[in-house]
């Protein structure tokens, strides 16, 4: 099997996952919404973000970079998290993490 087959094989097996998964609503979003915000300002208060949440980890990751920063969390940091979550919300955070994985099954794939 090649690398190229291996990745697209990964690939149709994470588009599977995600198809299988039932939509998020518009209530979903607006409790992630909540939450994000719930959590975003405990961690501008100086309280680490807390973990399963429902937020994803690109989310998380900017969250903790937020209270890496207190209390002189920038703007910047703010509107990173922002973008973030913007990230979860309309799925390029997932695809992003997918096209990774692809990428790095591919390279630990031997070569035929």
């Amino acid at each position: 099997m090649t690398a190229a087959t291996v990745a697209m094989a990964v690939v149709a097996v994470a588009a599977a996952m995600v198809a299988e998964r039932p939509a998020r609503g518009r209530e979903d979003d607006e409790r992630l919404r909540r939450v994000f915000e719930a959590v975003l300002a405990k961690t501008l208060s100086g309280t680490g973000p807390l973990t399963c949440t429902g937020l994803d980890e690109d989310t998380e990751n900017a969250l903790w970079a937020v209270w890496e920063a207190y209390p002189h969390a920038s703007a910047e940091l703010v509107q990173a998290a922002r973008r973030a979550f913007a990230g979860q919300l309309d799925g390029s955070n997932a695809a992003r993490w997918h096209a990774d994985l692809a990428r790095a099954i591919a390279e630990r794939s031997p070569r035929g």
